[in-house]
């Protein structure tokens, strides 16, 4: 039987997974309030779980059949139910589980496809979006949030498929502003630090803390 110790490991084994691929955010956090830090690691771990399952390996399959599963979860989250233990943070959470499965199936569309059709993902940055505004800021706002998101999964595609060119497009095309939520913008900073390093060639690595806490610092203020 599952305890609530148990699902704490869990959790946080899930979340370790994510932060191993954004050390940075070790230094980052300190320009979020810390009530927000754990929704905002949880949010981010169940991102790149998707993004993951439709974009990494060789062979497809593995991938669609996890985000079949994934989809599945999150309707069965909007019904108050759970079985992983990301759910623990984000399941009670009021926003809207089924636009977000629905939107799903576009990321695996994009799969090997550089640059990838934008119609099906403005769907999954739309219901990003909205997610975000709810968990960050408790509104169902979301402003020019959905094209910074939007730009967030171009710039997490590029990475995945080494596509050089395409991060040179979106370096060159870069947002900035106020138009998301504080998590997201500093999540686009480091994002876009590495995006910036695949389209000068150079091998990706995270940033230097110092470099960390600046980028941070300057997307906590909207610059």
């Amino acid at each position: 039987m599952s305890t609530p110790d148990n699902q704490h490991e869990a959790l946080d084994s899930f979340i370790a997974k994510w932060r191993d691929r954004w050390p940075e955010w070790s230094v980052a956090e300190v320009f979020l309030p810390a009530s927000r830090r754990q929704t905002a690691y949880a949010w981010f771990t169940l991102l790149q779980e998707f993004t993951d399952a439709a974009w990494s390996g060789e062979d497809a399959t593995p991938g669609l059949a996890k985000l079949a599963w994934w989809g599945e979860e999150l309707r069965g989250w909007a019904k108050g139910a759970r079985r992983h233990p990301l759910g623990a943070t984000l399941q009670r959470q009021p926003v809207d589980w089924i636009a977000l499965s629905g939107s799903l199936r576009e990321l695996q569309a994009a799969r090997g496809i550089v640059p990838p059709a934008l119609s099906g993902l403005q769907a999954f940055a739309a219901a990003v979006a909205r997610i975000e505004a709810i968990l960050f800021e408790g509104e169902n706002g979301q402003g020019g949030a959905v094209d910074r998101v939007l730009a967030d999964v171009l710039a997490e595609h590029a990475l995945s498929h080494g596509a050089t060119d395409q991060a040179r497009t979106l370096v060159a095309a870069r947002l900035r502003g106020r138009e998301a939520t504080r998590p997201r913008r500093i999540q686009s900073a480091l994002l876009y630090e590495r995006l910036s390093q695949l389209a000068a060639d150079q091998p990706l690595r995270a940033a230097r803390p110092w470099r960390s806490v600046w980028l941070a610092w300057r997307a906590a203020r909207s610059e």
